[in-house]
């Protein structure tokens, strides 16, 4: 029996260097009745022609200020011939053929709405956030007794969910961490796939870790339904803090980097600022928008 069509959908931006490997390493998966969807947010670096030279299904331009998150991925999901949707970062480049199905068969399951594969850091990837992949995506992720972790970099949704109620386009991060989390809410599952596995990583400066930080939680905040005080400076920032720090001196020494540390500790405090003023942010603006 032939494979079901199986919908990629790649959101992309500037990242060409990226493209020329990871096109190549989607055209040479073992599941060969696919269509590629693309949405680019005006790319100027030879971006676009390498993904015309793929011959996408459809290939769909914005301008960087047209972006938001939710949006594009609804989009994606609209635009969709499949019934199981794979999505896929332009800079998450599949390790090797074999990347695909394990997501597809997973998304068979009609008990399971979403499902994520595991990301492998680049060689270039600075040690807090090397540490972070660990922890996140590793052989023994800590991830797995988390309350909650999804990431959308590669992934998978089923159309039939996704049709009961797609993404929050109010939110500007955290939008996929939003949408998993009302996907268990209704009693689906939400599966980590360990053998698909993507290269993908960002070394982010303290002020980027902060905005990043301040994003998320500040999504967090708009859509939190318990006590705002488990949100606060002793436990958020400073018991937080330590905490991180403790998992990237561990790591540090165990992988020879300890030289990182200083670097690590700068890099998480503001990750720990820039979440405690996001969350703040994003209650009170809940708070202004309840009737």
């Amino acid at each position: 029996m032939s494979d079901p069509l199986i919908s990629i959908v790649m959101r992309s931006f500037n990242e060409a260097w990226a493209l020329k490997e990871t096109l190549p390493a989607l055209l040479s998966q073992n599941w060969q009745n696919r269509e590629l969807i693309v949405i680019d947010s005006g790319s100027t670096d030879g971006s676009q022609e390498l993904i015309r030279a793929a011959n996408p299904a459809h290939f769909i331009q914005i301008t960087p200020q047209e972006y938001n998150p939710s949006r594009v991925m609804n989009h994606g999901m609209r635009l969709a011939a499949g019934e199981r949707v794979i999505f896929l970062n332009a800079d998450a480049t599949p390790q090797n053929d074999r990347w695909l199905r394990p997501l597809a068969d997973t998304l068979a399951d009609t008990r399971v709405a979403a499902c994520f594969g595991r990301q492998i850091p680049r060689p270039d990837c600075q040690a807090v956030f090397a540490c972070d992949y660990d922890r996140c995506f590793g052989m023994e992720r800590e991830s797995a007794k988390w309350e909650h972790f999804f990431s959308m970099v590669s992934s998978g949704l089923r159309k039939d969910v996704w049709h009961l109620r797609g993404f929050r386009e109010d939110l500007q991060y955290a939008e996929d961490d939003e949408y998993t989390r009302w996907c268990l809410a209704q009693g689906y599952k939400v599966s980590y796939v360990q053998e698909s596995v993507v290269m993908h990583s960002h070394n982010y400066t303290p002020q980027q870790s902060w905005k990043r930080s301040f994003g998320d939680a500040r999504a967090i905040g708009k859509a939190w339904s318990q006590k705002p005080d488990v949100f606060s400076w002793p436990r958020t920032v400073l018991l937080g803090w330590l905490s991180d720090v403790r998992h990237d001196m561990g790591w540090c020494l165990k992988h020879g980097r300890f030289h990182e540390m200083a670097h690590a500790m700068r890099i998480r405090w503001e990750q720990r600022r820039g979440r405690l003023a996001g969350f703040r942010q994003g209650w009170r603006e809940q708070q202004e928008a309840a009737p």
